[in-house]
């Protein structure tokens, strides 16, 4: 368990900058003898300070310059969220340059456009299937002058394949003098393009969003009132670089307020490394909670049924508890009474999992069920929803501290304002909107109309000013007699039925009623497999390895042991009383009248789900075209009346 510093409020460097490397520069000199990263070596945790930090960022600063780089030019970073990758995009800042973050796992053809498309000069990699992806990518682009393993021993391994490979110690000399970094700051605009953040390509190729300086420390300025961070808080970050969440809330946010972070050694040991580390804020996407959610109410169905009495009394005293938190009420005293007995039984063990010291987590991108967020809640596992896209600099809505109201993301964030437009979509404006896509006028213009961000997302603001969002305003189904539905509301319907749901795509475009595809959850599907003698234990654990290595990967091997399980009768039975249950939920036009079961999860190799696990509606549309056409056949799987 790490040390943390003294429980005071955080000082934060960046109203007092113009540019990122400035804030950094700051931060470093106000905090220089503190601990800034942590990092898992031999067993233990190992701390950067932060003069540590910015010795190692100045130092890549300087061997970029050499590279003969400038102002401006582009800069990517390829490689898991670890302190080299922070390092390298605050060594570009500091030279005056554009980073940008390309996500792990992807094909040669996809980092190409990216390194194409910006005119990366330079790219830092790590690990050697990613240096191969890189090669393959970089024949022939004549524009990028660098390919730079993170190590030696990858340099060595690769040393000769192609001559832009450069060694590491390249950037491990001399740092850039403290005149030269403050020189190449103050030339710098702060409406200049600080970073690109590529879009996750959901319809189409992805569009390189311009982040401003001015932008990213606005946004932090603002946030950090809402997010109410302090001298004591840790926290542990896993998440893609590449995200915008993660760069600029997760990454400059920390750098902004002086909060160190610990790295996961990999996205397969974050559960061993939360109970090490014992963060205090925790941010994540809504997957991670779902699938622990799902996993503590599995592990509960194989306790005794007086386990599982208590379990369902604790759960139920927490909600009461919570109902008076959040609508400011004093805690009756009996309620308190028992919630001490529960606590003391139940959710402290369910706090324990995520270190013990947890005080707040939060969660976008995505909407998280209301059940999940209650029971977490009720857990003393805070979660605040948040909501942003990266054309608003990643946040511009948030659930905070005493004001919070579940199901919804939360109030906008001022100066920022928000509007509702006649067609049900969400228009935002303020000092965070992004500059625009480059190389993409037209995409920019729309994006912008009127002065306006044209969010694409559909929602509602309620009489207190909390947004909820219900769509995609381009997902919306409308049914051949002219009903507008969501088809998000109708997948959370059915996907929180079971942990043995991964994804649910709803579809019904001008069709009489609504089908859907069902893809089964790996490991859940692999569980229930065990005891029924379709998959065996070593089994599960040799492809529970595989997807924590790469959570949006499904190998061959997984989707043969999961087409077993999925072809079992009383599997496809259970699915089909979830959509029942979840019908319940939904109003009569809205409810699934036949679907169809995938043997297998969808999949970023199968093209159907972004880096960051969303679901391409288009790709899967078309792919499954065949598919869903059966489910308006008797050849689909019919739901009893």
């Amino acid at each position: 368990m790490l040390e943390l510093g003294p429980d005071l409020p955080a000082r934060t460097t960046a109203p007092a900058a113009r540019t990122l490397g400035e804030m950094f520069f700051l931060r470093c000199a106000r905090s220089a003898s503190l601990p800034a990263l942590h990092r898992k070596r031999e067993g233990a945790w190992d701390p950067i300070t932060w003069q540590g930090f910015l010795d190692g960022s100045a130092k890549v600063a300087r061997g970029l310059l050499a590279l003969g780089l400038g102002p401006g030019d582009r800069v990517a970073i390829l490689g898991p969220t670890q302190p080299a990758w922070a390092i390298d995009d605050l060594g570009a800042q500091l030279a005056g340059m554009v980073s940008f973050g390309i996500y792990p796992k992807q094909s040669p053809e996809q980092v190409r456009y990216l390194l194409e498309h910006s005119e990366a000069k330079v790219v830092f990699v790590d690990e050697a299937e990613e240096i191969e992806t890189v090669l393959a990518a970089a024949k022939g682009l004549k524009g990028l002058v660098a390919i730079v393993p993170w190590t030696m021993a990858l340099y060595r391994r690769f040393e000769g394949r192609d001559p832009r490979l450069v060694p590491p110690t390249r950037f491990e000399g001399e740092a850039l003098p403290e005149r030269d970094i403050r020189e190449i700051q103050e030339r710098i605009d702060p409406e200049d393009t600080a970073i690109l953040i590529y879009t996750s390509g959901t319809t189409g190729p992805p569009k390189g969003a311009m982040i401003a300086h001015r932008n990213i420390l606005t946004i932090l300025r603002s946030a950090s009132e809402a997010t109410n961070l302090r001298q004591s808080d840790l926290s542990l970050n896993f998440l893609p670089m590449a995200h915008a969440a993660e760069r600029v809330l997760g990454f400059y946010g920390r750098v902004d307020a002086g909060i160190p972070a610990a790295y996961a050694q990999s996205t397969a040991t974050v559960l061993d490394d939360l109970k090490s580390v014992a963060p205090t804020v925790f941010g994540s996407v809504p997957r991670i909670f779902e699938k622990a959610h799902a996993k503590i109410f599995s592990e509960i169905e194989k306790q005794k049924p007086a386990v599982q009495r208590l379990f369902a009394w604790a759960n139920t005293v927490g909600k009461r508890r919570l109902e008076h938190m959040l609508a400011g009420r004093p805690v009756p005293a009996r309620i308190a009474a028992q919630y001490a007995i529960a606590d003391r039984l139940v959710f402290q063990r369910i706090r324990a999992a995520f270190g013990g010291r947890v005080r707040m987590m939060v969660t976008g991108a995505a909407p998280t069920a209301p059940a999940i967020l209650e029971f977490f809640w009720a857990a003393g596992l805070p979660i605040y929803e948040a909501y942003g896209m990266t054309e608003s600099t990643v946040v511009t809505h948030i659930n905070r501290e005493g004001a919070v109201k579940l199901g919804t993301v939360g109030r906008v964030i001022p100066p920022s304002e928000h509007r509702i437009a006649p067609d049900g979509e969400i228009l935002v404006r303020g000092p965070w909107v992004f500059k625009g896509y480059l190389k993409n006028p037209q995409a920019t213009e729309e994006m912008l109309e009127g002065g306006w961000l044209h969010t694409g997302d559909v929602g509602v603001i309620d009489g207190d000013g909390y947004l909820k969002i219900t769509d995609r305003k381009k997902h919306l189904i409308i049914t051949a007699g002219g009903k507008n539905l969501s088809p998000a509301n109708i997948e959370k319907a059915i996907k929180e039925q079971d942990p043995l749901i991964s994804q649910v795509h709803a579809h019904g475009d001008r069709r009489n009623y609504v089908a859907a595809i069902v893809a089964p959850s790996p490991i859940e599907t692999l569980e229930w497999g065990i005891p029924r003698g379709l998959c065996t234990k070593e089994e599960l654990d040799a492809r529970q390895k595989e997807l924590m290595a790469n959570p949006s990967g499904r190998t061959e091997a997984l989707n043969l042991a999961m087409a077993k399980v999925v072809a079992h009768p009383e599997f496809r039975e259970r699915i089909r009383a979830a959509v029942r249950r979840g019908n319940e939920h939904l109003a009569r036009v809205e409810q699934v009248r036949r679907f169809v079961i995938l043997d297998r999860d969808f999949s970023q190799e199968q093209g159907e789900l972004t880096p960051t696990m969303k679901v391409k509606r288009k790709e899967v549309e078309a792919k499954y075209a065949s598919l869903l056409d059966r489910a308006y056949t008797e050849d689909g799987f019919a739901l009893e009346p």
